[in-house]
């Protein structure tokens, strides 16, 4: 796995071209203290921008009935919904809030097949708006094994204005893969049978690949 995600190669490329000429031009004005100003910035910046795309190699350590985070950030929700795209029942939610500084891969938090991947354009509601999950751009993905189905729904928030789906309908899932990415602060929901054991707590910081979110 590489240690930078492939979505943020055009980013990082078209940055540094763009600070380079920025501190050319600044370089012109021969001023020692805006020059510094300006290169230091840049790094700073720089800085940031790596560690948005970083894609730290996680190894799956979970059993098969071991359902994973398949984001990083911090658990929202937790609660009893209706869902209303894919299963057309009551549900069981867990959802996961990345900000900006968490690292935003998102990986298949079970083995399975691809039963349902969908994309549907929307608003820019911040994330953890209660209608975020039915108005903003989003996907919905449904993998299903001989145990269970869980949906999955990347949710684009204020910032993010670009949602990465590589999951295709009939593609074999596997627990800890890619299966996109969110640029710039998002959410993540998860929907399980009702009855389902869940493994973490409001407010508890998750991991993906890493944190255990329910088990089944």
């Amino acid at each position: 796995m590489k240690l930078i995600h492939k979505e943020g190669y055009r980013i990082i490329l078209t940055t540094i071209i763009i600070l380079i000429a920025l501190n050319y031009a600044v370089s012109s004005f021969a001023i020692e203290w805006l020059n510094t100003i300006f290169i230091i910035a840049s790094l700073i910046f720089m800085f940031l921008i790596l560690q948005f795309f970083r894609n730290p190699v996680r190894k799956v350590e979970a059993s098969e009935n071991e359902v994973v985070a398949p984001a990083d950030g911090k658990v929202v929700v937790i609660e009893e919904v209706e869902e209303t795209e894919y299963f057309k029942d009551k549900r069981l939610q867990v959802s996961i809030f990345m900000s900006p500084i968490n690292v935003h891969v998102n990986r298949y938090p079970i083995n399975g097949k691809v039963q349902y991947a969908k994309y549907h354009p929307g608003k820019y509601l911040v994330a953890w708006h209660p209608k975020s999950s039915t108005e903003n751009e989003r996907t919905t993905v449904v993998v299903e094994n001989d145990k269970i189905a869980v949906l999955f729904r990347q949710i684009a928030g204020a910032l993010a204005r670009r949602i990465v789906m590589y999951s295709k309908e009939n593609d074999t899932a596997k627990k800890g893969e890619d299966f996109g990415f969110i640029k710039f602060g998002s959410r993540v929901d998860l929907f399980f049978p009702i009855g389902t054991k869940i493994n973490v707590e409001l407010d508890q910081v998750v991991k993906g690949n890493k944190t255990v979110i329910a088990r089944y």
